[in-house]
């Protein structure tokens, strides 16, 4: 019996430290870290939204059931903290003896209050008094936490709205470059990657060090961080390999943070990509679609390079960097469909870990 107790005991304490330390990387930790708490929450609540996306029929009703999955998944979050470290307390009465396991029970209700009952062995006031403090910190940490979440998505979701004025919803690399041309030329697209590189580095971090918002979906059922940030990138790669104006530094630094971005967050949910691609590699692109909007362009007097096939060698060698990792997420995250990034998952199915595709079989 006193193994048993002793085994309880040891028990309860990893079962607690495990559950800090599981809290701390998912919340404190400002970098990207695999946490089997988090997804040992998140995976069951997805099986639960993969049942309730079976009696949906249209887009829009999928959309608002999966509007949520993430505000329900980071809920339930530090509920499964606050359940793990009353059972680890728990145990950890029982082992000290003088308690049943429900005035055990009972007892590490400490970790909601100070207790049901008096504690009059010097052990049990010590953990009464630790699991308090710790309750008290479990609870102030989701209540920092929340805000973070929230002001990340509030910044992400701005651009996005503003980038329907010019793109279109869904977003598409014809309507963008269009819509610039026609009301003031091309000169302010500088500035607008300049605003995305900015955008693409904000979104990496967040995402990477709070992957719950990486399911946080946007007010507009058609309105996605992901298809907008494929859209900014396909049109910054058209503008450096098929406009005929001046090269435009600032487009290609925005490709490179958003394939780095993109890269990034795919590294999370172990999505496999070549990080060094060949320019001349497949991507899910195909030639037709690139001269149809080639020539709706043209159509519109955008000045566009002669040598056509060229200029699809080099919007294809700029496209390589973030075409798996864009359609893969696409995929996680069930995107919209938009124009050259969440419709290529029919024809170009990625490789994602099952783990990490709640909607597989949904799509």
């Amino acid at each position: 019996m006193i193994v048993v107790r002793v085994l309880a005991f040891v028990g309860g304490g990893f079962l607690v430290a495990w559950t800090l330390l599981s809290a701390v990387r998912a919340v404190v930790l400002p970098r990207a870290a695999y946490v089997r708490l988090s997804r040992g929450v998140f995976v069951p609540i997805s099986e639960v939204f993969r049942l309730l996306l079976r009696f949906t029929k249209t887009w829009d009703q999928r959309d608002r059931v999966l509007a949520l999955y993430g505000p329900i998944g980071l809920l339930a979050l530090p509920f499964a903290w606050l359940v793990l470290v009353l059972t680890g307390y728990t145990g950890m009465y029982w082992s000290l003896g003088g308690q049943s396991l429900r005035g055990a029970f009972m007892l590490s209700g400490a970790l909601f209050t100070f207790g049901f009952g008096p504690s009059r062995a010097l052990p049990q006031s010590v953990l009464t008094y630790t699991e308090a403090a710790l309750g008290l910190g479990l609870v102030a940490l989701l209540i920092s936490y929340l805000p973070s979440i929230y002001s990340a998505f509030s910044r992400r979701e701005e651009l996005v709205a503003l980038l329907e004025v010019r793109a279109g919803n869904p977003p598409s690399v014809s309507q963008l470059l269009k819509r610039f041309y026609i009301i003031h030329g091309f000169d302010r697209l500088s500035a607008m990657f300049a605003r995305w590189e900015e955008w693409f580095a904000d979104v990496e971090e967040t995402h990477t060090s709070q992957p719950a918002i990486v399911f946080f979906r946007s007010p507009l059922p058609n309105r996605s961080w992901l298809t907008a940030g494929g859209a900014v990138l396909d049109s910054a790669a058209f503008v450096s390999s098929t406009l005929d104006t001046p090269r435009d530094a600032q487009a290609e630094l925005c490709v490179r943070a958003g394939y780095l971005c993109l890269r990034r967050i795919a590294g999370y949910f172990a999505i496999p990509y070549d990080p060094d691609p060949s320019p001349d590699d497949p991507i899910s692109i195909g030639r037709d679609e690139y001269d149809r909007v080639y020539d709706e362009l043209a159509g519109v007097g955008v000045p566009l390079k002669a040598d056509r096939d060229q200029a699809w060698r080099d919007f294809a060698g700029w496209r390589v960097n973030y075409d798996t990792v864009l359609v893969a997420l696409a995929q996680v995250i069930m995107a919209p469909p938009a124009p050259w990034s969440s419709d290529r998952l029919a024809k170009h199915p990625p490789q994602v870990p099952r783990r990490f595709r709640p909607w597989a079989g949904n799509a």
